[in-house]
């Protein structure tokens, strides 16, 4: 799958797409109905795939001192949209530029910059300078600009709306199970490791440990989690998401112990999924009593691990 400047025309051979749009952050189970059904029409008309996504988020660039909440970084959303059927990724860069844009001056970019013959949504879409534009004003100026609009409904799950906000609320609850049931898939995070203390080491416990960047932030604590390296090997571990209060100076990271594992990981980039939630971080009076309870926070994570969701 190619990614694709939505600033620039897009190759020849992408062009004429069948094109999803939104910003498809956490690309979960309402934003794979609509990549589902831009690619189903693709594929009936003979036509590539494309979905266009912004990089910064939106709401970024409008509330820049907002906590962070992003749930996949624009690499993962990649790696999703081609495993979906995707042809490529058009990403359009939220800047100022962007953001005066009217709805019809974005509509004509579209068009300008994929081509595009047809351009699915989401029913709740909006673009252009102040949000002016729906899903109806997609609809009238796909007429005028030569494109078709469609809109894919919501999908729903034990009677409420699927959504990134919902999401979001089960990870600062600390339910990553919760959370992956409208993902598909668990929460992860990806990020390189980075060389650290090697306090971990000492307690016979020795973690990758990787900032937490841009993402939301889950509830901190111990969590199972799986791990994926590069050469796409799987590891299960438990990790640990927040400041470490038995150390001195507090730092944020996610730093993960992987079970029946050996070698330098330093300068990689993993993407570690968390899976269950064990307990909340806590501060130890002692290195033997808080090696006493990794002991039980790893042996209860090997458990959950081998156990079917």
């Amino acid at each position: 799958m190619q990614r694709l400047d939505g600033g620039s025309a897009v190759p020849l051979p992408l062009r004429g797409a069948i094109v999803a749009l939104g910003n498809f952050d956490g690309f979960h189970l309402g934003h794979q109905a609509v990549v589902g059904r831009a690619v189903a029409r693709a594929r009936a008309e003979g036509r590539p795939a494309i979905v266009a996504t912004f990089d910064p988020h939106p709401r970024r660039f409008f509330q820049p001192d907002a906590p962070p909440f992003r749930l996949t970084t624009l690499d993962q959303r990649e790696r999703l949209f081609a495993a979906a059927g995707a042809d490529g990724m058009l990403v359009f860069h939220f800047d100022a530029t962007l953001a005066r844009l009217t709805a019809r001056q974005f509509a004509e970019q579209l068009v300008d910059t994929a081509g595009a013959a047809g351009v699915v949504t989401g029913e709740d879409f909006t673009f252009g300078k102040g949000r002016e534009g729906d899903v109806a004003t997609l609809a009238g100026l796909g007429g005028q600009l030569g494109f078709t609009a469609e809109t894919v409904g919501a999908v729903a799950m034990d009677g409420q709306i699927v959504s990134s906000s919902r999401i979001r609320e089960h990870l600062k609850a600390g339910d990553p199970r919760g959370a992956a049931s409208l993902l598909t898939r668990p929460f992860a995070i990806a990020a390189e490791v980075e060389g650290g203390a090697r306090l971990g080491r000492q307690l016979g416990y020795p973690t990758a440990n990787m900032r937490l960047g841009t993402y939301l932030r889950p509830k901190y604590g111990i969590y199972a989690v799986r791990g994926r390296l590069p050469d796409g090997r799987l590891l299960d571990g438990v990790a640990n998401v927040g400041i470490r209060p038995s150390f001195d100076p507090p730092i944020e990271l996610l730093e993960s112990f992987f079970f029946d594992f050996s070698g330098d990981l330093y300068g990689q980039t993993l993407e570690v999924a968390l899976i269950d939630y064990l307990r909340p971080e806590a501060k130890f009076d002692s290195l033997d009593a808080l090696t006493a309870q990794m002991d039980q926070d790893a042996a209860r994570a090997r458990q959950l691990l081998a156990t079917p969701a």
